[in-house]
C-alpha cells in the first residue's frame, strides 16, 4: 500500500488532463471539504484508491484537523498497513494477535523503538480507525476487545505524564549566547562561528522564554504582532493566538520589552541581508503566496491578493501555513512579513528549527568545560523554554502571594481569601491561563519543579552515605563499651 497526500497548490503545476481542469479539480476537492494533507492510500499494485482507507481520509478531513495532524494520522495507518501486508494481512482482515504484534515491533523490535507517549498517540489512531470502519459497514465488530470503560487495549497501560525539563538561568544563557549566539564561554566572540545567523538564534530564545508561546506560535509571529511595524508603539507587545494555538483556542500573548529588543536587533542587523538577498526568488513565485497590500496593525487585520482573488484575514485566524507564505512589498521587493526568515526569504519549517537547534547543541558540547553549567544526556529542545517560562512565572507568583510577612497565620490568612480573589490572583490559574491549557489539571504538574529541594535532601541524608562519620564498626564498637560499662 502506498500513501500520499493531497495537495492542491500542486494541480495547476503538474496535471495535465483533457478530460478535467486543474481548476475543476481544486474546485471539486474545496466543495467536498477535502483539505490539503488529507491522507489518499493506493493498491501498491494497481495505483488505484482504497476505498475503506481513503473513507477514513476523507473523516479526517471533515474533522477540521490541521495539515501536520491529517499526515500524521495518515502515516500512523500507513505504518500498520504495511507492518500487515508483510505478515500476508491488511487493515481489514487483521486479527488482535497481528495488531498485538504490531504494538511490540513498535515499542520493542523494531530498530528504534518508539516510548509509551508516541505510542499512545499511535494507538489512539487505531483505535478511532476501527471504530469509524465498524461505524461505516466496512468492519462487523473491532479486532481488538475493548477494555475496562471502553479503552482501548493496545493503549500504554501507564499513562504517561508530562515531560517537564526545564533551564536554570546559566544554563539558558549558555544556549542563547555560547550555542545559538557564537560567543566562546569565556563571552568573547567567537571567530570560528560562520554563517548560522546568531541573532536571529538569540531572538528565538528570547522571545521563547519571555512570552511562554509553543514553537508554532512564536516562530510565525508576524512583524505587526510584535510592534516592529510603522505605526506600533514600540516597546513591549501584546497580541492574540489563535489559528496557531493548540486546538484553536485564542489567548493573550505578552512580549516583554527585552524580548521585542531582541527581535528588533535581528531586525537592523540580520534580516535585511536575507530578505534583499532573497527578494528576486520570492518575486517569480509570487503567484502562490499571500502578497500583501494593506495592513491595520491596530485592528489586526491584513488584506492582500491569494490565488488571484482578493481576501482579508484577522492575523490571530491565520493559520500557520499561510503565515509562511505571506509577503509584502519592501525595501528591496517582495519580502516575508513574518519575523523569522531564512535563506529562501521565508519563514524557516520544522527542519530549519530543529536543524539550528541541534547544531547549537553540538557546539555547547564541544566547548563545555568546568566553568559550564551541567548539560543533560539529552539535547534542549525548544519546548523546554516554554517549561522554563512556566516554572519560573509560577515561583515568581508564588514568592509574590507568600510576601515577606514573619506571621504564618497572615500568610495562611491570604490564600483563604475570598473565590473570585482566588480565581484571579491564584499563581497556578494566572499560568495555566498564559499557557494556555484546557485543562488546569495540566499546571499541576509544574508543583513538583517550584521547589528546589536539593539542600534538603543534602541535610536529610548527610550523616548516612559517605565515610564522614561513623562507620558501622565504630559504632558497634561504641555499643559493645558501654554495654560491658553497664555490666
Amino acid at each position: 500500500m502506498d500513501l500520499d497526500f493531497v495537495q492542491s497548490g500542486l494541480l495547476e503545476r503538474f496535471l495535465d488532463s483533457d478530460l478535467i481542469s486543474a481548476a475543476e479539480v481544486a474546485a471539486l476537492l474545496k466543495r467536498r471539504g477535502v483539505l490539503d494533507g488529507t491522507p489518499v492510500f493506493l493498491d501498491k499494485e494497481t495505483q488505484m484508491p482504497v476505498p475503506s482507507l481513503c473513507e477514513y481520509g476523507r473523516y479526517l478531513s471533515t474533522s477540521l484537523l490541521d495539515e501536520s495532524t491529517l499526515k500524521d494520522y495518515g502515516r500512523a495507518v500507513g505504518r500498520v498497513g504495511g507492518y500487515l501486508s508483510e505478515l500476508g494481512s491488511d487493515v481489514l482482515s487483521a486479527a488482535e494477535s497481528d495488531l498485538v504484534a504490531y504494538r511490540n515491533h513498535r515499542t520493542l523490535w523494531q530498530k528504534k523503538p518508539i516510548g509509551g507517549s508516541a505510542w499512545g498517540k499511535e494507538s489512539s489512531v487505531l483505535d478511532d480507525l476501527y471504530g469509524f470502519l465498524v461505524d461505516r459497514g466496512f468492519l462487523s465488530y473491532r479486532p481488538v476487545r475493548l477494555a475496562a470503560r471502553g479503552r482501548n487495549a493496545l493503549a500504554p497501560r501507564v499513562r504517561a505524564s508530562m515531560d517537564i525539563r526545564h533551564l536554570t538561568f546559566e544554563q539558558f544563557r549558555y544556549f542563547r549566547d555560547v550555542g545559538l549566539g557564537g560567543q566562546s564561554s569565556d563571552a568573547q566572540v567567537d571567530r570560528g562561528f560562520r554563517g548560522w545567523s546568531p541573532l536571529r538564534g538569540r531572538a528565538g530564545s528570547d522571545i521563547a522564554l519571555g512570552s511562554g508561546m509553543r514553537w508554532r506560535e512564536w516562530s510565525t509571529v508576524l512583524l505587526p504582532e510584535i510592534g516592529l511595524w510603522p505605526g506600533t508603539p514600540g516597546g513591549a507587545a501584546e497580541f492574540t493566538v489563535q489559528a496557531c494555538a493548540k486546538y484553536g483556542k485564542p489567548r493573550p500573548i505578552y512580549v516583554p520589552e527585552d524580548a521585542v529588543e531582541s527581535a528588533d536587533l535581528f531586525c537592523l542587523l540580520e534580516r535585511p541581508d536575507m530578505v534583499r538577498r532573497a527578494a528576486r526568488g520570492l518575486e517569480r513565485k509570487a503567484r502562490d503566496l499571500f502578497v500583501v497590500s494593506e495592513v491595520d496593525a491596530a485592528g489586526g487585520r491584513v488584506r492582500g491578493v491569494l490565488g488571484g482573488v482578493v481576501r482579508e484575514y484577522q492575523m490571530s485566524a491565520m493559520p500557520a501555513k499561510l503565515r509562511r507564505i505571506t509577503v509584502h512589498e519592501g525595501e528591496f521587493g517582495l519580502e516575508a512579513l513574518s519575523l523569522f526568515v531564512c535563506r529562501g526569504g521565508l519563514t524557516p519549517g520544522a527542519d530549519a528549527w530543529k536543524s539550528y537547534r541541534h547544531r547549537a547543541w553540538r557546539r555547547m558540547i564541544a566547548l563545555a568545560d568546568r566553568t559550564t553549567p551541567h548539560l543533560p544526556a539529552r539535547r534542549w529542545r525548544w519546548h523546554d523554554l516554554r517549561h522554563t517560562y512556566a516554572l519560573q512565572l509560577l515561583t515568581y507568583l508564588e514568592n509574590l502571594m507568600d510576601g515577606t510577612e514573619p506571621d504564618p497565620q497572615a500568610r495562611r490568612r491570604r490564600h483563604r481569601s475570598y473565590l473570585t480573589g482566588h480565581i484571579r490572583h491564584n499563581p497556578l490559574l494566572i499560568v495555566s491561563r498564559r499557557l494556555g491549557h484546557a485543562n488546569p489539571e495540566t499546571t499541576y504538574q509544574y508543583l513538583q519543579y517550584t521547589d528546589d529541594l536539593i539542600d534538603e535532601f543534602e541535610a536529610a541524608f548527610s550523616s548516612w552515605v559517605g565515610d564522614g562519620e561513623s562507620t558501622y564498626a565504630e559504632i558497634a564498637s561504641n555499643a559493645l563499651s558501654s554495654t560491658k560499662g553497664s555490666r
